[in-house]
């Protein structure tokens, strides 16, 4: 009999990997956001852009019944079935630059499992630390969420609406094609984000689910258009409850003494994410 591997095993464990930040995906970002202008070679990447690259590649015959590569490499063999995005905590140094070759170093920080209100989940924290041509541009912890399969469907976390009142906002419709075009981009073959049956009959969704850095990276475009002077030094994002698409929700925000707190709503007037930035 196999013995089952002990996740606490892959703490620690470390890749590194290259990229390029290839002008045509960033023109194709700026062109699904509807801005009024091209991105060019040499300028800076925006806040959140970044996510577009680094994907993970895997071939056709080997990718999980979920879309992604198979577990049990870089990141732990976890064998439950639903995979989420937590969160992230950003911190950047410097510029990425379109055109440019960066590089990216991660490891394990920490493989967390545990019982929830909706059954088994494990955590898994990984950090990235991003180097551009002047240097470190970027560190990142990121949450990975992983969950046992759906019972009598899926139900939502516990809602809870915005303490306070926004400042700014914005209507987002996510749209089958808006996420089709940012799973191309990223390529990313997540099942829950373009295959309709999937999502609803094997996850048990209501359905498709917006990504998560998807709307990270609208809440920091809302910060990058009210406050077009200031450079985003630090972002503390987290998950809430999923958005699904077919039904628009708001990008919301307004000012700090050190930054911006921004959140998403949902249509039932519930927040589903937040992102708390500070400025340079």
């Amino acid at each position: 009999m196999t013995a089952q591997p002990v996740l606490s095993d892959w703490i620690g464990r470390r890749e590194q990997n290259s990229d390029v930040v290839s002008l045509r995906q960033v023109v194709g970002m700026a062109a699904m956001f509807d801005l009024p202008e091209e991105p060019a070679l040499g300028e800076p990447l925006p806040p959140g852009w970044h996510w577009m690259f680094f994907a993970e590649i895997a071939r056709q015959s080997v990718l999980s019944k979920d879309g992604h590569a198979p577990r049990g490499g870089f990141l732990p063999p976890v064998e439950l079935p639903r995979r989420m995005w937590g969160g992230n905590r950003l911190t950047f140094h410097g510029p990425i630059r379109v055109g440019e070759e960066i590089r990216r170093e991660s490891q394990v920080l920490s493989v967390t499992e545990k019982n929830g209100r909706s059954g088994q989940l494990a955590l898994v924290t990984v950090k990235h630390s991003y180097h551009a041509a002047e240097g470190l541009a970027l560190e990142e912890e990121h949450d990975i969420v992983y969950r046992s399969a759906a019972k009598n469907g899926n139900k939502a976390p516990p809602g809870e609406q915005p303490a306070i009142a926004a400042k700014w906002s914005n209507l987002v419709d996510p749209e089958p094609v808006f996420l089709f075009r940012y799973s191309a981009l990223t390529f990313n073959g997540h099942r829950i984000h373009y295959d309709a049956p999937y999502v609803t009959d094997v996850e048990g969704y209501p359905g498709l689910i917006v990504h998560g850095p998807l709307t990270a990276t609208l809440l920091l475009e809302l910060v990058r258009r009210e406050v077009p002077s200031e450079s985003i030094k630090t972002a503390v994002i987290r998950a809430r409850r999923p958005l699904f698409s077919g039904s628009r929700f708001r990008v919301e925000g307004l000012p700090t003494e050190s930054g911006a707190h921004t959140w998403a709503v949902d249509p039932e007037g519930f927040v589903a994410m937040t992102a708390d930035v500070t400025f340079s």
